[in-house]
C-alpha cells in the first residue's frame, strides 16, 4: 500500500535563487555554522528542507547547504550545465539561433513552453528558447 502511495504522488521540485552577491552557505542550519562558500547573486538552487529561518538547499553540482531563507528569492533562474547551449529563436530544434551562452551562465526563466524547452532570458536583455536538457534548475 506503502508503495502505491508513493507511485502516484507528484513530487514537485522546488527551485529558487539566492537573492544578494556573496550570499554564505552553511554546513548547519545556523549562523554559527561553518561557512562552506559564497554564492552570487541569481544563482539557482533547489530546497530540500525549509525550516523556519533557514532552507537547506542543493546546487547544480548537487552539493547540500543551508542559507538563511531570508536571502533566496522567487525570482526563477537556471544554469546552463553544458559547455554551449543553443538558444533558439523558437521552441524547436530547426528555428534560428538566438545566441549562446557557455557553461554556468545564469539565465532567468520565462516560461515552460513544453515539448522540452524553456523560454529564457539573458543577463543582457536577449531571449530565446532553450533545451531543458542544457540547463539546470527547471
Amino acid at each position: 500500500m506503502l508503495a502505491s502511495i508513493f507511485s502516484s504522488t507528484a513530487w514537485a521540485l522546488e527551485f529558487r535563487s539566492v537573492l544578494n552577491d556573496r550570499t554564505v552557505m552553511y554546513d548547519t542550519p545556523s549562523l554559527r555554522g561553518k561557512k562552506l562558500y559564497l554564492a552570487s547573486r541569481y544563482y539557482p538552487v533547489e530546497v530540500i528542507v525549509s525550516l523556519e529561518h533557514f532552507a537547506k538547499v542543493r546546487d547544480a553540482a548537487g552539493d547540500l547547504a543551508w542559507v538563511e531563507k531570508k536571502q533566496l528569492g522567487e525570482k526563477r533562474m537556471v544554469l546552463v550545465n553544458v559547455p554551449l547551449a543553443d538558444v533558439r529563436q523558437a521552441a524547436d530544434e530547426k528555428a534560428p539561433l538566438a545566441f549562446q551562452a557557455e557553461r554556468n551562465v545564469v539565465l532567468e526563466l520565462l516560461e515552460y513552453t513544453g515539448a522540452g524547452w524553456l523560454k529564457i532570458k539573458h543577463p543582457d536583455g536577449a531571449v530565446g528558447f532553450v533545451r531543458i536538457s542544457q540547463v539546470w534548475g527547471a
